[in-house]
């Protein structure tokens, strides 16, 4: 059976990333629009109605009028906007985020592909409050780092333009405290009160991490960082994406690069902190157009569509990881 895909965007950073990891796949053909037809709300509308699944790669007011143009109720669709991320009528897009998460992206016609920090900062702290480690109403700070392709069209061309003499090796943003991923971070994190999140970004083009610190002397209830790592651990032992780096091996850690997972679709997860002590660091590495963007959208294609949930992502059914 073929299965006919509409990417609306598909001209943009996300767009062009998902169209590459789609590439070549026999079960999958594609509608595509010129230039000019792009513009053409009823060529669009046309497209979105004739697809078994449509690919939104579009800014948030433009997603939600793709959505209002689809009348054929057989269509689904994934969002890779932040428009709905928050929704209630939406199956937000994190298979491994819970128990029962992938099965509601099986079912679900409308789903919103997480975003690229919050992937990182959810698969760290969802587990942690669902096991009671960390409590819903437990203040938490965000720290993160990502290659600038993660700011689109605009930040690309800062950083590669002809004035990327200029652009800085590092800067922060987010500073007025009004990060649109805060929502999205909070909510599915199962939390009470807003994370602080605080953003910035490299002069490297992909690849990122997300760092949670815990003071673990804050926390109500007394842990460790192996009761941490286990909650972890036993949350994701039987995912392809998502790996736990072993203790042993994040105590030989000197560094982490941001860029260790470009390419791929895959999570890596760490917990560095002295076994004795009351600190922690956890730290989530992926590549923010992988995991973070188009793989996920990829991945949750997949899905919906009942196909191998590993197809064109780098891995086989009978290899895993």
């Amino acid at each position: 059976m073929t299965h006919t895909i509409f990417i609306d965007g598909e001209a943009g950073t996300t767009g062009l990333e998902i169209r590459e990891r789609l590439k070549g796949r026999g079960e999958l053909s594609f509608i595509s629009l010129g230039e000019a037809e792009r513009k053409d709300a009823g060529k669009r509308k046309e497209a979105l109605n004739a697809c078994d699944l449509a690919i939104l790669c579009l800014p948030d007011d433009a997603a939600k009028e793709a959505v209002g143009l689809i009348d054929n109720p057989a269509v689904k669709v994934i969002d890779a906007s932040t428009a709905y991320r928050t929704a209630g009528n939406w199956t937000y897009g994190f298979p491994e985020l819970r128990p029962g998460q992938r099965d509601a992206v099986i079912e679900s016609k409308r789903v919103s592909n997480p975003g690229c920090y919050p992937t990182g900062f959810l698969a760290l702290v969802a587990p942690l409050v669902r096991a009671g480690v960390v409590p819903g109403y437990q203040a938490l700070t965000v720290n993160a780092v990502s290659g600038y392709s993660g700011g689109g069209k605009s930040m690309i061309a800062e950083f590669e333009g002809a004035d990327k003499a200029k652009a800085p090796p590092y800067r922060s943003y987010g500073l007025g405290l009004k990060h649109k991923h805060v929502p999205e971070m909070t909510l599915h994190a199962g939390l009470t009160r807003e994370v602080l999140f605080a953003p910035s970004v490299g002069a490297y083009r992909q690849g990122m991490i997300v760092e949670v610190p815990l003071q673990l002397a804050a926390l109500p209830t007394r842990t460790s960082v192996e009761v941490i790592h286990g909650a972890l651990v036993e949350a994701y032992e039987d995912e392809m994406f998502v790996e736990v780096v072993d203790l042993e091996e994040t105590e030989a850690m000197t560094g982490l690069t941001p860029e260790g997972l470009n390419g791929t679709n895959k999570l890596r997860l760490h917990v560095f902190g002295d076994r004795e002590g009351e600190q922690v660091r956890l730290a989530a590495l992926l590549d923010n157009l992988g995991k973070g963007a188009s793989g996920a959208a990829v991945q949750n294609l997949n899905l919906m569509l009942g196909l191998w949930e590993g197809s064109g992502l780098g891995v086989e059914p009978h290899l895993g990881l």
